[in-house]
Parts: C-alpha cells; structure tokens; sequence
C-alpha cells in the first residue's frame, strides 16, 4: 500500500531545506506518493530554488500580497492548505522550520487528521519574541507535530524538557546539509556578474546577509555602521551585501553603505551562486539561521549579528560566535579574524555539528516506518 505524503513550504530557506526530503521522497515511489504543495510566502526567491533543485509543485496557492501581514499570511496559508488537503487526504504531511508556512501547515494536518513530521525541530531562544514570530511558530508547531526531527541532539534535548514522548523523536542531522554538500561539489559557470566578480576578486570577501524582522530599524543601522567601519579604511577586504528585497531592509542598508568602493550592494543571489559565494568568502557576518548551519560545513567562519540563538551548536563547536548588533563587538570581532590568524583558524578548521549529508534519509526512512506501523 502506497502513502500519501504532502510535502510544504513556502520561503527560500524552507525549499532549500526540504528539497533533499522532496528528492528522498521521490526515490521512494515503491512506498509513496508524493505532492509538493508550495504557498508562495517568499515569490521570486521560492522559484529560484525550486529551479536550482528541479522541482515543480503539485499545487502552488500564491499567497504573496504586496504589504503583506503576518495575520494575512497566516489566513491566506491556511484557507489554501485547508481545501488542499480536504481535497488530497494525505496519510502525512511533512513541512520543516518555523516559517508562518510551517506552523500553518501543521495546523491544517491536524485539522485532517493527518500525520504531520517537523524537520528542524527542537530549536529554542526561550524569548517568544526573539526571534518573531519564528520562535512562537515552532513552539506551536511541536504542539501539533506526530514526528520530530531534530538536527542535533541539543535540538532533542529541548524537546524532552517540553515532555515530548521519546518515541516521537528523531535526531537526523540537518537537511541543509544534505543540500550544500550536494550542491558545493558541482562545478557552476556563474551568470550572474555580480557574483562572478566577487568571486574573481583576488581580495578576501566578507559576505553579509541581514534581514531578520527583530533587526529593522535602529538595529540594521548599527549592523551597517559597523560594516562601514570595518570597511573603510581597508583596501585589502572585499564586503559583498546580498541585499534582501524587503524595502524595510533597503531604507536602511542603501544609505549608509552605498558609496563605498569596496562594498557591493548585490541582489540575493539564486541558490548555487550564493553557495559558490560562500566557498569564496573568508568569513560571513549574517543574522540568518540557515546560514549559521552552512557555513561551518565550507570552514567559513561566522559572525551572528543577533542578541540570540536557537543553534547553539555552533558556539559551542566553536565555529559561530554571537556578536548582537553593537557596532564595537561587530567592528572588533571581524577586525579579529581579518588580522588574526590564530583566531581565524580556530573557528574555521572546528568541526561542524550539523550534520552528515544524510538527514533525507532518515527523515523518510522514519515516516515510512511510522506509516506502515499504524
């Protein structure tokens, strides 16, 4: 007997993550069928992705709105994925994170009775507004979950302490992974020249991403000072800003740092590239989750520009540190690891906790089991 499995998602992160389950789930035809349904939360970033990795949605509800709330996403995702599932009746579903797309899809498995498997899960900051609304998104999504599947044994550790039943919990390592090591071992002819430039630049790169919600406003701009600080002054450092298209982001990242020579202002590379970006980058400066867990897989140490973290792992391992956004911290902990190489290579020859390559795998390996189990 085949199951019906749905997998769900809706941002760029969440698609990077869930194509390898997307791709185990598909080698596994013997035992199920799959859809892919996609909400469309992030638009032009989802469809990069979903081009790098060769997959096409079964169903594609669209809910991007200009000005769009989170009250919005959340009715638009929910009223979708409702008549979706009613219509499909899946044995499971299967959505991985703490986007709104997730918590949503949870919800709505509940709804019909489905079984529904977390990937990611078991990240906590303990603040349910830091960050937000992505911590209270996976602290309700646990609620609803049959499934769980940690990255790490930490992540694991935090759901036992919320009395989540032992059994219902899996460690597999982190999809990422699965998707970066696949995707750094190819070879990849850039066309897009901003990135082709950056990565032909014989000065070192800092790469930065910022974008997070809890950073807009006063935040940001302490993040661009700092990147301005670092910045001038140094002709032997290369700053590459993927600029994120929230124009909240842009107000503030444009003005303070757009008429420097050694920084550039790029739009946000599809998915290869920016992996291809990372590989050439001597370190990364970023407040993004998914990147954390990235980069130490390629030895690029990272700087985390946000008052908190729910993946420890890395500072523990050593391979990420916390710098918040406080100009000085930012401004001497780069300045550390450009001048320092004792320091630089600390954090870039420590292990990543992350994962394996293999997290796909037992993933589906476990839905199946627990399918066939009922």
């Amino acid at each position: 007997m085949k199951h019906k499995i749905i997998t769900v998602f809706g941002t760029r992160p969440d698609a990077i993550k869930m194509a390898p389950v997307v791709k185990a789930l598909q080698r596994r035809s013997d035992a199920c069928e799959l859809r892919v349904a996609v909400t469309g939360q992030h638009r032009e970033m989802l469809d990069q992705v979903l081009r790098a990795f060769d997959i096409v949605p079964d169903h594609d509800l669209a809910i991007m709105a200009p000005g769009q709330t989170l009250a919005g996403i959340t009715a638009r995702a929910m009223t979708g994925l409702d008549a979706y599932f009613a219509a499909e009746k899946p044995d499971a579903v299967i959505a991985q994170g703490d986007t709104t797309t997730t918590f949503v899809a949870a919800l709505a498995a509940f709804y019909h009775r489905a079984a529904f498997g977390h990937v990611e899960a078991g990240l906590r900051t303990g603040n349910k507004f830091d960050p937000f609304p992505e911590e209270m998104n996976r602290l309700l999504t646990t609620r609803l979950t049959t499934l769980h599947f940690p990255p790490t044994q930490e992540a694991a550790e935090n759901l036992r302490a919320e009395k989540v039943a032992e059994e219902t919990i899996v460690v597999t390592g982190n999809t990422v992974i699965d998707a970066l090591l696949a995707t750094a071992a190819k070879e990849h002819a850039a066309d897009d020249p901003a990135v082709s430039e950056a990565i032909a630049d014989p000065r070192r790169v800092i790469l930065v991403t910022a974008h997070r919600r809890e950073n807009w406003g006063e935040p940001m701009a302490r993040i661009c000072r700092a990147i301005r600080d670092v910045a001038t002054g140094r002709e032997d450092v290369l700053v590459v800003f993927s600029l994120h298209r929230n124009p909240v982001v842009r107000e503030t990242v444009v003005p303070i740092l757009g008429d420097l020579p050694n920084v550039r202002l790029i739009e946000p590379p599809d998915y290869v590239p920016f992996v291809k970006l990372m590989q050439k980058a001597t370190l990364i400066l970023t407040d993004s989750g998914g990147v954390q867990e990235e980069a130490p897989s390629l030895a690029k140490p990272v700087l985390v520009m946000r008052e908190t973290t729910e993946r420890p792992e890395g500072l523990t391992a050593g391979v990420t540190r916390l710098v918040g956004t406080d100009i000085a911290t930012i401004v001497r902990e780069t300045n550390t690891l450009l001048d320092d190489p004792a320091a630089y290579d600390r954090m870039a020859r420590s292990v990543s906790p992350y994962g394996d390559g293999h997290a796909a795998d037992r993933i589906v390996d476990s839905m199946l089991a627990y399918l066939r189990s009922r």
